[in-house]
């Protein structure tokens, strides 16, 4: 039986797959604000799920990565 945090570790986990096969296929730019918002909310929702098992190397990873995304989101709203 599934657990909650492995519901929501699959779904940021697809999240960022999806964001990483469509760049890769040239449907989604590295540099689009699309592809930095799927990052933010796979990231997050991965990270999210690494906290609700205490696996802090992968808080720390996802937490980075989510970080790091929403700046570059940040930086091209101002």
């Amino acid at each position: 039986m599934f657990q909650l945090s492995d519901i929501i570790a699959s779904i940021g986990v697809a999240i960022l797959l999806l964001a990483f096969l469509l760049n890769l296929l040239k449907k989604l730019r590295q540099d689009s604000v699309s592809y930095s918002v799927l990052n933010v909310i796979g990231a997050g929702f991965a990270c999210y799920a690494s906290w609700l098992i205490h696996f802090w190397p992968f808080v720390v990873l996802e937490g980075t990565w989510c970080l790091a995304a929403a700046v570059v989101l940040l930086r091209r709203a101002s």
